[in-house]
């Protein structure tokens, strides 16, 4: 059976190394995430192109460079594997040869955070946490949620208090304890802060610990996978915290190191809604850092973070690739919610729809070209969204 070939943890500012082995939030002397680091050329010897013909399509068949050592804690609802679905007729419509869409709605919870917290609720029992807590707008928590439930594990959820009905929902029946917040993801942040000493709670929120992260990466495995080994020019990926994009930015550099692609990377674009757009703020303004976006507001729940504490990996991404980042209006990522609809059959969250109106202005500012390969993540189920919709008729 395949194992992991984690050596350690790195931050991810200033570099100090971390013991892997036990629990870890962020790192003890600058407080800035920490990335987990692998034994590539180990890797490579077992974890191959041809080996993942062989293998099962959830994210665990990259199980050497992800840091769960005994298989026998693995827990899974059969996350990753979603499918890149090529949609000619979106891409005539925004003036494209080939475009495609992630859709990673389909994922346990029909989100994309089942990839982070599959293997980060799976670290954290392999490490002997027992209760789980999160900040969340809405998606995270229902995967905190499942997993937990999954590894027999006690979940402690912080949302704000108009969060989208659907999540609460199955947040409370997955068993977890779910308090609502008035304020925003930050303020449910500083709740479990407060709180996680007396409660002996670890915890979960995005790149405060490590492992999230490293389920997300997968999307970046699998969409090399997916192309045959190659990647796209242009990807557009909406971003709240930011986990999708830099963990698909580490992938493609673990990658390259095992020798399965080039140096070639695709441009990235961070899209974020004209009520909470703290990265494009920055990116424009050439800052390395984000300031919080004050009076964060969007009916996309997904992308209300007005303050990340990945902002330098996430705008380093950005310049790194030659990308960008754009933000949308509301009206705009609900319209191109249907548009997508009508032309591909998938009923993307918002956030992922926030990508569609984001490339039809690149496309038309000739900033994305007619021949250029793109790629659209949808982050999850339009399902869970509907009181946008009820709002927008």
């Amino acid at each position: 059976m395949t194992s992991s070939c984690l050596t350690h943890l790195a931050c991810t500012s200033c570099g100090v190394r971390h013991e892997a082995d036990r629990l870890q939030n962020v790192c003890l002397s600058c407080g800035k995430p920490l990335g987990a680091q692998y034994d590539l050329a180990r890797a490579g010897a077992t974890l191959t192109p041809d080996s993942l013909r062989a293998r099962g399509h959830s994210l665990w068949r990259y199980a050497e460079v992800l840091p769960v050592r005994d298989a026998g804690h693995r827990v899974s609802l059969g996350e990753g594997g979603t499918p890149l679905l090529r949609c000619d007729r979106l891409a005539a419509e925004v003036g494209l040869d080939e475009l495609h869409i992630k859709d990673e709605g389909l994922n346990p919870t029909a989100s994309f955070k089942a990839r982070g917290m599959a293997v980060a609720v799976s670290r954290a029992r392999e490490l002997g946490a027992t209760r789980l807590a999160v900040p969340s707008a809405g998606n995270a928590a229902g995967a905190l949620a499942a997993y937990a439930a999954r590894a027999g594990l006690e979940a402690f959820i912080f949302m704000p208090e108009d969060t989208p009905r659907a999540n609460v929902v199955e947040c409370r029946q997955y068993g977890a304890r779910v308090t609502l917040i008035r304020g925003l993801i930050t303020d449910c942040g500083a709740e479990i802060a407060r709180r996680k000493a007396a409660e002996g709670w670890f915890d979960m929120a995005t790149l405060k610990e490590p492992y999230r992260l490293e389920g997300k990466k997968t999307l970046g495995y699998e969409l090399a996978e997916q192309l045959g080994w190659s990647l796209p020019d242009v990807i557009l990926y909406p971003t709240g915290g930011g986990t999708g994009l830099v963990g698909m930015w580490r992938a493609f550099d673990e990658m390259e190191a095992m020798g399965w692609i080039g140096s070639g990377r695709p441009r990235m674009f961070t899209v974020q809604a004209e009520g909470c757009a703290p990265m494009v703020r920055a990116f424009h303004a050439g800052e390395t850092r984000a300031a919080e976006f004050p009076n964060a507001r969007t009916r996309a729940s997904g992308l209300r973070v007005p303050k990340a504490i990945g902002d330098f990996l996430i705008l380093r991404a950005l310049r790194d690739s030659g990308g960008g980042a754009l933000a949308v209006s509301d009206e705009a990522m609900i319209a191109a919610t249907g548009e997508v609809g009508s032309s591909t059959g998938i009923f993307p969250a918002p956030e992922g729809a926030a990508c569609l109106a984001a490339l039809r202005r690149l496309v038309s500012e000739g900033v994305v070209r007619r021949g250029e390969r793109t790629v659209i993540f949808n982050t999850g189920s339009g399902l869970k969204y509907l009181e946008c919709f009820d709002a927008a008729e």
